[in-house]
């Protein structure tokens, strides 16, 4: 199929879970990963009136993939939300970005011809699946010939992010500032209302979680400067001597359970059922760039993207950069010259989340709500993943 004859992929709806803590007691604790995922796939359905047999296929990512986690979860979330049992599922582990690559994968798949409508998401349980648990339970991925190239073994992403830090001369300061501002970001535009649009309230044991618990408002730079660096050792002091160690857990991610879905279709088919295309995918991009600093991917990921697209860092109205660590969008933001008012303008993954696999359509979903409040045209979605990799993705509001 030529470029002229390319269908359009759309995007018709976006939801999420609100984020939970990742820790025993956290808000969406309770609730096995499946039946999270099932939750954000049923409501994608009703919202839009659909039939399960109306979906080609089901696409999620899903990282720690043991225990409640395995034998593709996907299917198993297909499963208990009561679809169709002919409607098939996969689970895609492209770490952190992991649902942003499968929704790449079911736009592309549209694109090509092979579907209609695909439903594209993910789901992380952080309190039920601890992180870093699947390398503990039948041993580690770092093989022979891994350490052959890699003699001094690659590092934590924690560190990655102190070698990030340090590269682009990121103060302690800096760090705390950035991640204080995404907290009020983030609880200003929730009090405005601005994520109501996607949030699924969750019904728990507990009570209906309706908001996210990730949010602290009152958070400050005087506050964040208390806490002690997490991820520094003495072995890694003494391999990094340079490193004066600054990322503490105020300026990371938090731990968090949560989902999220897009619904993805070609333009022809919306017209058919009568809905509403919001967004059409634009351009994308995937790159692997240096494992050891690992969470740089985003900056050239960015410069492949825009070069494909023929757009400039000026005609984007929104970015939104998975904020990992604070250092990772400060980087980004100094390599590629962006505009820091655009950037995660209602906060990122420091205050919402990082539910690993459910990122990538948060993300996506929180870039198309901005775009369609602010007016904007073009938005840009990247994320550092595991592995020194990163996925890129720009749509066009319609």
């Amino acid at each position: 199929m030529d470029a002229m004859n390319m269908r359009t992929a759309v995007i018709v709806d976006a939801v999420r879970t609100p984020s939970g803590r990742g820790k025993p007691g956290g808000a969406l604790s309770g609730i096995h990963p499946v039946d999270l995922a099932a939750h954000v796939l049923r409501a994608t359905l009703e919202r839009n009136g659909l039939d399960s047999r109306q979906i080609d296929d089901v696409l999620l990512g899903c990282v720690s993939q043991v225990g409640e986690q395995t034998m593709n979860i996907a299917r198993q979330a297909v499963l208990a939300a009561g679809f169709d049992e002919r409607v098939p599922a996969t689970t895609i582990d492209r770490q952190c970005g992991s649902s942003q690559q499968a929704a790449h994968f079911a736009a592309q798949g549209v694109m090509a011809g092979q579907y209609d409508i695909v439903i594209a998401g993910g789901v992380e349980s952080m309190s039920r699946v601890p992180l870093g648990i699947a390398a503990s339970v039948a041993g580690s991925p770092f093989s022979p010939r891994l350490h052959e190239r890699y003699p001094e073994g690659l590092v934590n992403q924690g560190v990655s992010a102190e070698l990030i830090a340090e590269r682009w001369g990121l103060s302690r300061d800096d760090l705390d500032a950035y991640a204080a501002q995404s907290h009020a970001r983030a609880a200003r535009a929730a009090a405005e209302g601005r994520f109501d649009s996607q949030l699924l309230p969750v019904p728990t044991e507990a009570g209906e979680v309706t908001a996210d618990e990730t949010v602290r408002p009152g958070t400050s730079v005087e506050g964040l400067a208390g806490l002690a660096p997490a991820f520094r050792t003495d072995a890694l002091a003494a391999r990094f001597p340079d490193l004066d160690w600054r990322i503490t857990p105020g300026n990371s991610s938090p731990l968090t359970d949560g989902a999220s879905a897009v619904l993805i279709m070609s333009e022809e088919k919306t017209n058919e059922l009568g809905l509403t295309p919001r967004a059409r995918f634009h351009s994308f991009a995937v790159v692997g760039d240096d494992p050891l600093l690992m969470l740089t991917g985003p900056i050239p990921a960015t410069r492949r993207i825009l070069e494909r697209s023929g757009l400039g860092m000026d005609d984007l109205d929104a970015y939104e950069v998975n904020e990992a660590f604070a250092s990772v969008p400060l980087a980004w933001a100094a390599e590629v010259g962006a505009d820091p008012e655009k950037l995660n303008p209602w906060g990122g993954a420091i205050a919402l989340g990082h539910a690993l696999g459910s990122s990538g359509t948060r993300l996506l979903g929180t870039l198309l709500a901005t775009l369609e409040a602010t007016g904007g045209r073009y938005g840009l979605q990247t994320m550092c993943e595991g592995g020194g990799m990163a996925n890129a993705t720009i749509i066009e509001r319609l």
